[in-house]
């Protein structure tokens, strides 16, 4: 490999390799020993590389046991739009609007598709998730995250797109964060049980206008509450 003179220039060097060996996640990189002689640059410049190739879940480092491929998640991507989107907000701008509007457009774009293929056993999932919503709903008053976000990443399984799936995922987790961190997670939970069951029943009758008016419909109850908390703050 050509030598490399700086930290990024390391970083480039270590992903060729993981590309031209065809390593996946959780397969072994070279030991630090190792690259340093594969990219001919010092041990500091390999572990600021490897450190910075860690934070954004390209390679993954336990202590004691050597370096491996990431795992190659969006969750830096989560963590860069929920922090860009709290500071924001906190400054007065309507970034979580705008977060929502742009999950939004992702979601009730693809809905009316999954509506076109989604098979019987899938919909039986999405029902059940809705049943235990409506169980926490009553237990707790209030829908667990964890099971709301079941539902989302269920809902688009059937395109069999699993970057479209992490994406959505990623928007979801974002849109929660921020809320959460900026105490903007309030929720009428039998509204919500109510809005995601007419998202079921659209599937059921294998309607897709009526899957994604329910899911605008989903949204529209979300921007009301952003907008009504925005007026009071």
């Amino acid at each position: 490999m050509a030598r490399a003179t700086r930290t990024e220039d390391v970083q480039v060097q270590i992903k060729r390799l993981i590309l031209e060996r065809g390593l996946a996640p959780g397969d072994p990189l070279p030991t630090e020993a190792e690259l340093v002689a594969l990219i001919d640059v010092s041990r500091n410049s390999v572990r600021e590389a490897l450190k910075a190739l860690q934070a954004v879940c390209i390679v993954e480092i336990r202590h004691g046991y050597g370096t491996y491929v990431g795992s190659l998640s969006l969750d830096p991507f989560v963590e860069g739009m929920a922090f860009r989107a709290a500071v924001r907000q906190r400054l007065g701008e309507p970034s979580l609007y705008e977060l929502m509007e742009v999950r939004e457009a992702l979601e009730a774009g693809l809905i009316a598709q999954v509506a076109r293929v989604i098979p019987q056993e899938d919909i039986a999932v999405l029902s059940g998730l809705v049943a235990e919503m409506e169980h926490e709903a009553e237990r707790d008053g209030r829908v667990s995250a964890a099971t709301d976000r079941a539902f989302h990443l269920a809902l688009y399984r059937p395109i069999n797109n699993h970057l479209l799936s992490e994406v959505l995922d990623a928007f979801w987790a974002a849109l929660r964060r921020v809320r959460t961190e900026l105490a903007d997670d309030h929720q009428d939970p039998e509204v919500t049980c109510r809005q995601h069951r007419a998202i079921v029943d659209a599937f059921e009758a294998r309607d897709g206008e009526r899957a994604a008016e329910a899911m605008r419909h989903h949204f529209g109850g979300i921007r009301k509450r952003l907008t009504e908390n925005a007026t009071r703050g």
